[in-house]
């Protein structure tokens, strides 16, 4: 069903004070001339839930986030590390010191300079246990952290870390607003100050967050002024208001990339991007459920459930079969693990052993009990929805009753997934060029908003996930993490249904969009809109 939002398209002009509409453009295929203005527009089928960055996991928060804050490195168009707020850095000749030199002039979106106090304190709070944080597990490893001076900040680890130059990725917090206060209590969360290239402006919750160019931004000013992020619950409903110019740019659902989006008047508008992106979907078993702590039973359910005729009726061919978690566009990826082809013989045969027989109207039972469960998927996401749908009928078939269950995305993540409170759930997850699995997999990671939410222990594992971490030999790695992803597969705590393609829309009005590994938003900052193609003017960017 439609949301109440499918009812209503309302001008921009009325509801966003400082915005007004214009029309009469010259040919989008125009490049025009770099510009400062206009406004883009995006769309989240869930609301963010946080905007302090360690304290969220959720990528409608990171959306937010990750334009106001930045960390000390980050990636580049080719997944090079490069400097953020680091100009430069030495790493020791044992590999267990690294030595950042900060930029200087670097300003709080309050006007107070950056520097590396606010490191500092963004390490103490992350690994402070109090601190409801899943992402303390690579800052614990630092041994030493010393400010050495305003701006030269150093991590020592007692060990080496593989991981430990992109790990200072994190955003970097202001260590003068929050110093001595409980980070859980922050008004950061709903009005953060940062220091990245967006300033935030307003929250308007279940409708909107608002930003505008930060003028004074180290890395130069970015040439479209405002950002808005809107909430539309419904895919459905989110294309509409792409088509009737209500946002600029989203995520489009396979028909609509190859289908929906074929006609003149589309094409003159807007262009549309696909690549394979760091993501995949999977259907996660809480293992704390009585029903899933058998592998043979997640292992018939893996042969159970058709891939093919999911990634074909589903996603229409714009994905590849998932064989576990890492992606094959990263270079630790293990294509040779054990694979389950749909085979409802073999899934039978597999809950047989397990100890389960067919009952009335063929519904398998074990002791008495059927076999029936509910799998959760957050509602707006056809595609999740659709492979509940076809993964229901294929259970069916061999006799698991799987019911379906459709949430708004807050109270799955808050009142379902962070509290284990649920039997199965489709999900995804946008994983990083760096693979170390470490908050997802170790069996340490099971505690409140951490991610290893399935509850996955495995000891070898675990071993596994460390020595990879200690070690910079990228073979060695290699190695540890092929076998990792052998026992994943044999273990089965997902299903690892598909990894899809990025297929994104974006208005033609934007220009400087330049495709790459990173994908799109990697330089957010270079995109323009030629003034005699702008489709806003708004308030000049404001200084903080």
């Amino acid at each position: 069903m439609l949301s109440r939002y499918s009812l209503i398209f309302i001008l921009l002009v009325f509801l966003f004070p400082g915005c007004s509409q214009q029309k009469g453009t010259t040919s989008y295929d125009d490049p025009g001339r770099p510009a400062y203005g206009d406004m883009i527009v995006m769309a989240s089928i869930g609301e963010a839930s946080n905007l302090i960055p360690l304290l969220s996991t959720d990528s409608a928060s990171h959306d937010i986030t990750g334009l106001i804050y930045n960390g000390l490195v980050k990636y580049d168009k080719d997944l090079n590390i490069v400097g953020d707020l680091a100009e430069s850095w030495d790493i020791s000749k044992d590999g267990l010191a690294i030595t950042f030199h900060l930029k200087k002039g670097v300003k709080w979106h309050d006007g107070r300079p950056f520097t590396a106090r606010d490191v500092m304190y963004t390490y103490g709070v992350t690994v402070d246990p109090k601190t409801p944080t899943a992402y303390a597990g690579d800052f614990q490893l630092v041994k030493k952290a010393e400010v050495l001076d305003d701006h030269t900040f150093r991590a020592t680890y007692d060990k080496p870390f593989a991981p430990a130059l992109i790990s200072w990725a994190a955003a970097i917090m202001p260590a003068h607003l929050l110093e001595g206060k409980d980070i859980t209590e922050s008004p950061l969360a709903r009005k953060p100050v940062g220091t990245g290239p967006f300033v935030f402006r307003e929250w308007v919750p279940g409708d909107r967050i608002i930003l505008a160019a930060n003028r004074d931004y180290f890395e130069g000013r970015p040439y479209i002024d405002r950002y808005m992020m809107r909430v539309i619950p419904d895919s459905a409903t989110m294309f509409l208001e792409l088509k009737h110019y209500g946002i600029d740019m989203m995520d489009l659902a396979p028909l609509q990339f190859l289908k929906q989006t074929d006609y003149p008047r589309f094409k003159k508008e807007y262009n549309k991007f696909k690549y394979l992106a760091f993501l995949y979907t999977y259907l996660g078993f809480n293992l704390k459920h009585g029903l899933f702590k058998d592998k043979r039973v997640r292992q018939a359910i893996s042969c159970a459930i058709d891939k093919k005729e999911i990634i074909d009726g589903v996603l229409l061919g714009l994905g590849e079969e998932a064989t576990g978690p890492f992606t094959p566009n990263m270079w630790a990826y293990n294509g040779s693990v054990k694979r389950y082809p749909y085979s409802k013989e073999k899934a039978l045969a597999l809950l047989k052993e397990a100890g389960y027989e067919k009952g009335p109207g063929g519904i398998l039972q074990k002791n008495g009990s059927p076999f029936e469960f509910t799998v959760l998927v957050n509602q707006g996401n056809t595609v999740r929805i659709q492979c509940a749908e076809l993964i229901q009928r294929r259970l069916s078939e061999v006799g698991i009753t799987m019911k379906i269950r459709v949430l708004e995305w807050a109270s799955l993540i808050n009142e379902f997934i962070d509290k284990r409170n649920f039997d199965a759930v489709i999900l995804g997850w946008a994983i990083t060029p760096e693979p170390d699995p470490y908050d997802l997999w170790h069996s340490s990671k099971q505690g409140p908003k951490e991610l290893n939410f399935v509850s996955f222990e495995n000891k070898e594992v675990d071993e596994l996930i460390v020595k990879a971490r200690h070690t910079f030999d990228r073979e060695a790695r290699k190695r540890y993490y092929g076998r990792f992803q052998e026992i994943i597969a044999e273990e089965a705590p997902y299903v690892f249904l598909f990894y899809p393609y990025a297929t994104v829309a974006v208005h033609k009005r934007f220009k400087g969009i330049e495709p790459a590994a990173a994908g799109l938003m990697y330089d957010f900052i270079k995109w323009y809109v030629p003034e005699n193609q702008r489709r806003y003017t708004t308030n000049a960017a404001l200084s903080p």
